[in-house]
């Protein structure tokens, strides 16, 4: 197919349409990241303990909770983009965000109000799980659809530009704090400024979304199977079976190389806090770097193949990495090491919601891209922390490797079930 010739104001807008709708997705994830990167710090307020690990594993059940809203949220936010309108659905994800980062903010802590102290911090990670599980899929169908055609995988990487820039910022907050405050002070307060910080940042994302233009048409909304479970698995289960699939080993690795390898270095590699946040800010920002790059060689070689080589170069290279990792003592080594893994999982990341969104018709695709990637994100991706640290806390931290291993194997096979030729998402906007 020939790339379509557009005016330099149609570009112009459709360019506009991809910061806009990025910019409020790298507020979304700022806000959803600052607890994994601070848990080290505020955990011990809400969960006593003198065992460290024991401590880091309550907070990582918190996180995964947070994930298991997500199939909620991805069904939620799914049908009110399909029904109602990508926008409107963009601008209520955020602003839940935003009252979950305030009521973080905010909350006493177990030594105030005992046991209430972490289940309201639960309810509140819940309540941003429920926004992000809406955030990733109405923002891949928007700019999936918005994007220059010819340019989709650039275009589109720019969704995982700022996912990964929600982390990278959230990182950086941390190296900020440490170099301002003491352990101490980190400990006693100094937490709550991120969550402060997510909470204004969201609000100024509500006014950046309201300036986007709508993507979907009356007809895809007013159809009868709009944002219908039923039109949904009545008519395009295999590919919802597809994306489960390749989903749950991309979330099983990315959460892995990312929000817990800065524990993973601390608490297996025993590297100091500010060593690992360094290593990671470092690790973060080449891998945002990478992810237009990765998506131009998807434009060229194809979405298909670009998700095979993922599952092939996963399989193979995960285990030795995280073994070599496990031991090393050079935090360069260690750089390395994790940027290699992270340039592997770019050949997922940078097209992932593409990929969703061009096997789904418009008038489910918001439903089908959110529910799918929320719930393989939600069984794999947010319980990543957990398993991890638990498997270590019993004493077969290696068994988490092979894990890994395995899901990625799995993430290949359904890579080939992917057609060749995109049967949707042709159609411009």
């Amino acid at each position: 197919m020939t790339t379509p010739h557009y005016t330099s104001e149609e570009r112009r807008k459709r360019i506009f349409a991809i910061v806009g709708a990025s910019s409020g997705n790298l507020v979304e994830w700022f806000d959803f990241y600052v607890y994994a990167f601070f848990a080290l710090y505020f955990a011990p307020s809400f969960f006593p303990s003198d065992n460290p690990t024991v401590q880091l594993v309550n907070t990582a059940g918190v996180f995964a909770a947070g994930f298991l809203m997500r199939p909620i949220g991805g069904w939620l936010f799914g049908r009110v983009a399909d029904r109602l309108g990508r926008r409107k659905s963009m601008m209520i994800s955020v602003l839940m965000m935003c009252g979950g980062s305030l009521i973080i903010a905010c909350l006493p802590t177990y030594a105030s109000i005992g046991t209430a102290a972490p289940v309201l911090l639960l309810l509140a990670r819940l309540l941003q799980g429920l926004s992000v599980g809406g955030e990733y899929g109405t923002t891949a169908t928007y700019m999936s659809e918005v994007a220059l055609r010819g340019q989709r995988g650039f275009l589109a990487s720019f969704q995982y530009v700022t996912l990964i820039g929600g982390q990278l910022l959230a990182v950086l907050v941390v190296v900020i704090l440490q170099q301002v405050f003491n352990k101490q002070e980190l400990t006693e307060f100094g937490w709550r400024i991120p969550f402060v910080i997510g909470a204004v940042a969201a609000v100024i994302s509500l006014f950046l979304r309201r300036s986007l233009e709508e993507t979907s048409t009356a007809q895809t909304r007013n159809d009868k199977n709009a944002g219908s479970l039923a039109g949904l698995f009545k008519h395009h289960s295999a590919a919802f079976i597809t994306v489960l699939g390749y989903t749950a080993g991309g979330s099983l690795i990315f959460y892995t190389f990312t929000t817990y390898m800065q524990k993973y270095l601390v608490n297996t590699a025993k590297m100091t806090p500010e060593t690992a946040s360094f290593i990671m800010t470092g690790a973060l920002f080449l891998y945002m770097c990478m992810q237009p790059l990765f998506g131009m060689l998807a434009d060229r070689i194809g979405r298909r193949a670009s998700m095979m080589w993922f599952g092939a170069l996963g399989a193979v290279f995960t285990l030795p990495i995280l073994l070599t990792l496990k031991t090393v003592t050079s935090p360069f080594l260690a750089f390395v090491l994790i940027v290699v893994a992270l340039a592997i999982v770019s050949f997922y990341t940078s097209i992932s919601g593409l990929v969703k969104a061009e096997m789904f018709p418009p008038e489910v695709r918001a439903l089908g891209v959110g529910l799918s990637y929320a719930v393989a994100n939600a069984i794999f991706g947010g319980s990543a922390e957990f398993v991890a640290l638990s498997l270590k806390s019993a004493g077969n931290e290696n068994a988490f490797y092979w894990y890994v291993t395995v899901m990625m194997v799995i993430a290949f096979l359904f890579s080939l079930r992917l057609p060749k030729k995109p049967s949707y998402l042709h159609e411009d906007h």
